[in-house]
């Protein structure tokens, strides 16, 4: 019997899944999960925009887990959306970062509903795992 695709590349991802949630960050799987969170937030939140890419998995999904266990000053709140997988909850979420070119992975630091730190993914792929967790704490540290 075949997979269909949608079950294939749920099969696949789930490990991508399962390392932002395992490392402690809620994962927000529609528009309506999004609007949700969002039109009740208060403090600051952390959004990782996952991907399937390679950057995310060697560079962005480990410095977001290690800069969040390692960071004196964290947010109130981590949460996650997955690009190319749930595209109506990461276009929602996108929504929130106002002026800002849509890129994934990606990582995102809000007071509120204002992003006050932006990451995109040209500031991941072309640095180091310890640069990008500076870059996290650094932000946590002046807005947590």
């Amino acid at each position: 019997m075949f997979m269909s695709y949608e079950e294939y590349m749920r099969q696949v991802v789930q490990p991508m899944r399962d390392e932002l949630v395992n490392g402690g960050f809620k994962e927000l799987r529609t528009s309506e999960e999004v609007e949700q969170f969002m039109e009740q937030v208060e403090g600051t939140t952390f959004v990782v925009i996952n991907s399937v890419c390679g950057c995310a998995a060697g560079l962005a999904r480990p410095a977001a887990i290690q800069a969040v266990q390692m960071s004196e000053k964290k947010p109130n709140h981590l949460v996650t959306v997955f690009a190319g997988q749930d595209r109506e909850a990461t276009a929602k979420m996108r929504e929130y970062f106002v002026g800002i070119e849509p890129s994934s992975p990606s990582m995102a630091l809000l007071k509120g509903k204002e992003v006050v730190h932006f990451i995109p993914r040209h500031d991941i792929e072309a640095n180091s795992l310890e640069n990008i967790m500076q870059n996290i704490m650094q932000a946590f540290e002046k807005h947590c």
